[in-house]
This record gives structure tokens, sequence and C-alpha cells, in this order.
């Protein structure tokens, strides 16, 4: 892995820190990306040799710009054997879904919490079709749709790493999650999106988030 989402904040976020570089036995440096330019400074840097291990820190991904972050996304997808990424936010949810499903995420917080998501994605894998929408039906405010689909995400994210059931249909739980929160983000209506996220589990879509 060489990328690493470390979610948290305070002290323990930079012990996190400090514990990760130690372990990858890298030397650090650190970069903003909250702007473009930001992104386009740390871009000549990258392109330049590294013969030993080396580690870039930034700081709140959450609060960078989408536009920074897709300018940056293509760093993780073609990183430098000698390179890792340490990205920092308060919250993965806060996150673009890309950049996330590239990172290794470390809590330094609420660790249940990562149980508790694998759970509700397995439980939610198994339940029909029409179990699956009278659960939904229960959610009809914006905010709860969202982080329901948000633990979803993270919970298939987790199980596909990990090589727990059917990957088919582990990937196409995570497609439809990731279109339902798009169209959540869009102002879609709660109750059709959740509605269609369901039914989207069994259907093979591809997922374009521009």
């Amino acid at each position: 892995m060489h990328a690493y989402l470390i979610e948290g904040e305070g002290e323990t976020l930079e012990k996190a820190i400090l514990a990760l570089v130690k372990n990858l036995k890298a030397k650090l440096f650190i970069y903003p990306v909250a702007k473009i330019e930001d992104v386009r400074s740390l871009n000549s840097f990258i392109r330049l040799t590294l013969s030993t291990p080396t580690a870039i820190l930034i700081r709140g991904v959450d609060i960078a710009t989408d536009e920074a972050l897709n300018a940056f996304l293509k760093n993780l997808e073609e990183p430098q054997a000698n390179l890792y990424f340490i990205l920092t936010a308060q919250s993965h949810h806060k996150v673009l879904p890309t950049i996330v499903s590239r990172c290794q995420i470390v809590r330094t917080i609420n660790a249940r919490a990562f149980l508790s998501e694998r759970k509700l994605a397995t439980d939610f894998l198994k339940k029909t079709v029409g179990e699956k929408i009278s659960l939904v039906e229960t959610i009809r405010d914006r905010e709860g749709a969202t982080e329901f689909v948000n633990e979803i995400i993270l919970g298939l994210h987790e199980l596909v790493k990990e090589g727990r059931g059917d990957y088919g249909k582990l990937a196409r739980g995570l497609t439809a999650s990731l279109l339902a929160r798009a169209r959540l983000k869009a102002n879609g209506n709660v109750v059709l999106q959740l509605t269609n996220m369901v039914v989207n589990f069994e259907a093979n879509l591809e997922y374009n988030e521009s």
C-alpha cells in the first residue's frame, strides 16, 4: 500500500502519523493540496527520482477543493516505488470517494466503528430486496441517508480488501452505493435514491463520478 488516510485529530492523530512514518522507515515531507497550485508544486517534487523511502504528508484533504484532489488523484494511481502518501482528515466521509478507495484507512478514534460498518454491509447484503427496501424506507432525512450510504460504502470496501464474499456482488454493491451518494449529494430525492440503490445492487452498472 502506497497511500494511507489517517482519520482523526489532535495528539492522537499526530502520534499515528509519527508511528506510520517510523514503520515505513521513510523521510517525511509536508505538502498542502488545498488548491490546484499546491498540487502543481507537489508534482514538481514528485517528478524527482527518489532513491530512498519518502513519505508525503498532506493534511486536511477533507477541506481541499475537488479540483485539487482530482488533479492529485493521478499520483495515487501511479506512485513511485519509494513514495508513500499520508493523508489526514477529520472524517473519511468528507473525502472524495475516488481518493478514499485508493487509501488504507487508519482510524485514530472510535475503532469500533470499523467493525460496525463492516457488519452493516454484511447484514445488508444478506437481506432480500424486499427487506432492503423496508430498511431504507425508514430513512427520510438527507443527512441520515448520506451517513447510511457512506457506512455501506466503507463496509463493502473493507470486505473487498479482505476478500470476503462474492467479489462480483461486492463490486455491484459498491457501484450502486457510490451512485446513490453522488445523487444524494446532487439533491436527489432521498427515498427514491435509496430505493434505486437497492435495485441497483443487483444490476451491472458503471459508476462515473463526473
